[in-house]
């Protein structure tokens, strides 16, 4: 009975059910209800911690789902040309469906999503792996004078169904063991894995996760192998990552596996600590610029320049946004509290300027880099930070790999 494999290999398997349900707990605490979409009203800044990587472009809406009460109606609203979608997550985070602009269209409308026993069939039905479901809605606001129709367009977003409690409490990542392995077991027993996880769960099963969760059962020598397989898995988790680890020409590049990572279990972990809920990179591209040091991020004492050459603007069908971000001790990423009260520089940012040739200089640091240049300015702490390119509906050339960004410099 190897358990310093199974509890490294359990803890890595289970820590996206883990930081959901987290996610569900911390929104309960805050007013949250079952079934119900809770709408943010307004853009997130630095204050906004409640789910890492945040964006700074779209409005949320979110609602957590507990299929076993019944099936729920979800009614999407007419966005017209504005981007919209609504992402619907299983308990492990793969994205099993997204609606909206991509892939429903402009024009809104109902489904029927209903778990994963309901005899229920239809042309809108939507059936989830899981009784367990997270729904996450992004509504694009196009600059300040744009907000309120946002808000409009937003509060067409509505969701019907049985009344349901919030399942738990459960234990968090940085738990105990035995905590940790026990709320893992409950999730597990609430939202059963697919047969094609058996391997795994094989390697798994000395912790016994599916069979009643006792640790009592083990030994003082056996709890040190979990022990350490354990740390073993918290420090593997910290070096993956929403972008991975292999860079090309200064950027990370997601994996085709992101936001529905079948058995990629190691990248499903890491993206569940470093970007939870991220979109498949056919909605949207994440990109991490490189950094330097054990921690992979970039110095805010220096000054940067990320340059677009005329011929070579990002391609994408909807918009682009870079966005920076102070990390964490355990590996998530924040806004940074800055004098512009920017988080975020795109292609839809209010005065941007382009070179007299139509290239496009963007500037990043903490120091002001003058009144030319304070337009493109996106500025950083004075230290270490973290840089992510969104590119929403990335057309062919960025998703196949033609397309690659230019690298940040120093300038």
């Amino acid at each position: 009975m190897d358990l310093r494999d199974a509890a490294r290999a359990a803890y890595i398997y289970t820590l996206p059910l883990i930081e959901i349900a987290t996610t569900r707990q911390r929104g309960m605490g805050l007013g949250q209800r079952m079934g119900v979409f809770t709408h943010v009203r307004n853009l997130a800044n630095h204050k906004h911690r409640a789910v890492t990587t945040p964006n700074n472009d779209t409005l949320y809406s979110t609602a957590h789902i507990d299929l076993s009460a019944g099936p729920v109606t979800i009614t999407l609203p007419a966005t017209g040309d504005r981007y919209f979608s609504l992402a619907l997550m299983d308990a492990y985070t793969n994205n099993f469906a997204i609606l909206g602009t991509r892939t429903t269209g402009p024009d809104g409308g109902t489904f029927r999503l209903v778990g994963p026993g309901e005899a229920v069939e239809g042309w809108n039905v939507i059936r989830a792996p899981t009784s367990h479901v997270w729904a996450l809605a992004r509504i694009l606001v196009d600059g300040p004078h744009d907000l309120e129709a946002a808000r409009e367009a937003q509060a067409g977003l509505s969701m019907q169904g049985p009344a349901s409690e919030p399942p738990g409490p459960y234990a968090a990542r940085s738990a105990d063991w035995r905590a940790y392995f026990a709320s893992a077991a409950a999730l597990m027993a609430g939202n059963p894995p697919p047969v094609t996880d058996l391997a795994i769960l094989r390697t798994m099963a000395p912790l016994g996760l599916t069979e009643g969760f006792d640790p009592a059962r083990f030994t003082a020598v056996q709890a040190t192998e979990i022990e350490a397989g354990v740390a073993e898995a918290r420090v593997a988790v910290r070096k993956g990552g929403l972008g991975g680890a292999t860079y090309v020409e200064g950027w990370s590049y997601p994996s085709a596996r992101l936001g529905d990572f079948d058995q990629d279990y190691d990248y499903r972990a890491a993206v569940a600590l470093s970007g939870l809920a991220a979109l498949p990179p056919a909605e949207a591209m994440y990109m991490r610029a490189e950094g330097h040091g054990a921690r992979d991020l970039l110095d805010g004492t220096k000054a940067w320049r990320l340059h677009f050459p005329a011929d070579r603007p990002l391609p994408v069908n909807s918009f682009w946004s870079l966005s920076l971000y102070e990390a964490t001790d355990d590996g998530q990423f924040f806004f940074t509290d800055n004098p512009l009260n920017r988080y975020a520089i795109g292609d839809r940012t209010p005065g941007l300027k382009t070179n007299a040739d139509g290239s496009l200089d963007i500037w990043i640091g903490h120091a002001d880099p003058g009144p030319e240049r304070a337009a493109n300015w996106l500025p950083a702490p004075a230290g270490p930070f973290a840089l992510f390119m969104r590119a929403y509906l990335p057309k062919p050339e960025l998703l196949d790999g033609h397309y690659r960004l230019p690298p940040i410099a120093e300038a």
